[in-house]
């Protein structure tokens, strides 16, 4: 890999036309007339629009203005212009979406102008439920919208992790074997015994613990990928890992 993560999966299904990371998709969206880049940078738009609604929720605006806002945002994003000053070396990634949402609220946003649900992005508009969920049960009051847009950024990059590697299971034959193991990839203190996976897969026990051993490696692997393409340079990883790792913890 080098110094802006080539080597990293694309982030669109299609040909390769990054090499990649979500900021060259960015960059060759706000450069190029070329349609895959406003395609794949609206693949980045429905992967991360949740922490970016979040933060738009928890600064004041209710579950409507909060749809049209979040929406209207990527309608901005997703044209050229709009991406021209956009400069990798000014920070990671999420610190880009944030700022420039942080911008768009403050001095863009013209509510009698919303974008109405059902336009070109229609991600935001079907997608909510769970995350009013997740507010209405208020684990996190603590938390501002900062710390709260923080926490989902960093979910959103396990899920993606996660994602992958039960694709890369069930590509290999092995789907009902991630299905039962899914559950220890973190460490989470109720998760089952492995004798009750053992169990339900006709396993031993120590062949089961070797399987788990060997889906954390992988799924390691995959976060460590996930967030290779939100950074730019290879530099920057451990850092943002130790971060996403402190985010997760508080």
């Amino acid at each position: 890999m080098n110094g802006r993560g080539e080597g990293v999966e694309p982030a669109a299904k299609g040909p390769r036309l990054f090499t990649t990371t979500h900021w060259s998709v960015v960059l060759a969206a706000g450069r190029s007339n070329d349609s895959r880049a406003s395609e794949a940078l609206e693949c980045l738009s429905r992967t991360y629009w949740r922490p970016l609604y979040l933060f738009v929720r928890n600064s004041g605006y209710d579950e409507e203005a909060a749809k049209d806002s979040t929406q209207a945002f990527f309608e901005r994003l997703l044209e050229k212009d709009y991406l021209k000053e956009a400069d990798p070396g000014r920070g990671r990634f999420r610190s880009f979406l944030l700022a420039s949402l942080k911008h768009f609220l403050a001095n863009e946003w013209d509510r009698e102008k919303a974008v109405k649900r059902g336009g070109r992005c229609r991600f935001v508009a079907l997608e909510t439920t769970v995350v009013e969920a997740e507010l209405q049960r208020g684990t996190h009051r603590e938390l501002d919208p900062e710390q709260l847009f923080e926490r989902r950024w960093a979910m959103t990059l396990l899920d993606q992790a996660n994602q992958a590697l039960e694709a890369e299971q069930a590509a290999g034959g092995k789907a009902a074997l991630f299905s039962a193991l899914k559950v220890y990839l973190t460490g989470d203190k109720e998760r089952p015994p492995y004798s009750a996976a053992a169990a339900e897969l006709g396993m031993r026990v120590e062949a089961v613990r070797k399987a788990v051993e060997r889906l954390r490696r992988r799924y390691g692997q995959l976060v460590r990928q996930a967030v290779a393409q939100t950074v730019d340079s290879p530099g920057e990883i451990e850092a943002e890992l130790r971060h996403l790792r402190v985010v997760l913890s508080g």
